[in-house]
């Protein structure tokens, strides 16, 4: 089939991108170059094959925790706007859907997420205010939180495990990254 039939099914195929990898595109466009607009982030995932309607954005822009600046969308960093639901819900949400490797390090425990979803994690789980963490840090993938003492890193890292279903055996830092449920 030529034509149209191979947009149909282009469009088709990629409007179903996981969304690990969509947010992942997002945030990379986002920290490239200003962009102003959700219709504008559209045509820019368009252009790199990624078809996502306007209601899917919007739920992107939120997870990721990206806000309107007056130069246009950022991802975190600045204060951003309060969420809808709970800090203690948002975060349970997030790491559900984006925590692969959860594991106490010392006084650290150590989050691994796909690329691009760290930031979104760390901030929520700052404005969840979690006992026993001092201070969060994230790059891209993965976040340091640090705790007051190693007992209390213990206890947060179960405690964070204890919100997302179980992987095959303990969480470390060889353990294999298990893959985020897709969103319904």
């Amino acid at each position: 089939m030529t034509g149209a039939g191979d947009a149909l099914i282009f469009t088709y195929v990629n409007s179903h991108a996981a969304p690990v990898q969509r947010r992942h595109e997002i945030a990379v466009l986002v920290r490239e170059r200003a962009v102003r607009s959700q219709d504008e982030l559209q045509r820019l995932l368009a252009e790199r094959g990624i078809v996502v309607t306007q209601p899917t954005l919007s739920r992107d822009l939120r997870d990721l925790a990206v806000v309107k600046a007056a130069s246009g969308y950022a991802l975190p960093g600045g204060s951003a706007a309060p969420p809808s639901e709970g800090a203690a819900a948002r975060l349970a949400r997030l790491l559900r859907e984006f925590a692969l490797v959860i594991a106490p390090a010392g006084t650290l425990v150590v989050v691994k997420t796909p690329p691009g979803a760290a930031n979104a994690v760390a901030q929520a789980a700052d404005q969840a205010a979690l006992p026993d963490v001092v201070g969060t840090i994230a790059g891209d993938d993965t976040i340091f939180f640090a705790a007051r003492s190693a007992a209390g890193a213990a206890r947060l890292a179960r405690s964070l495990q204890n919100v997302r279903p179980r992987s095959n055996g303990a969480d470390s830092a060889s353990t294999a990254a298990r893959r985020p449920r897709p969103r319904a």
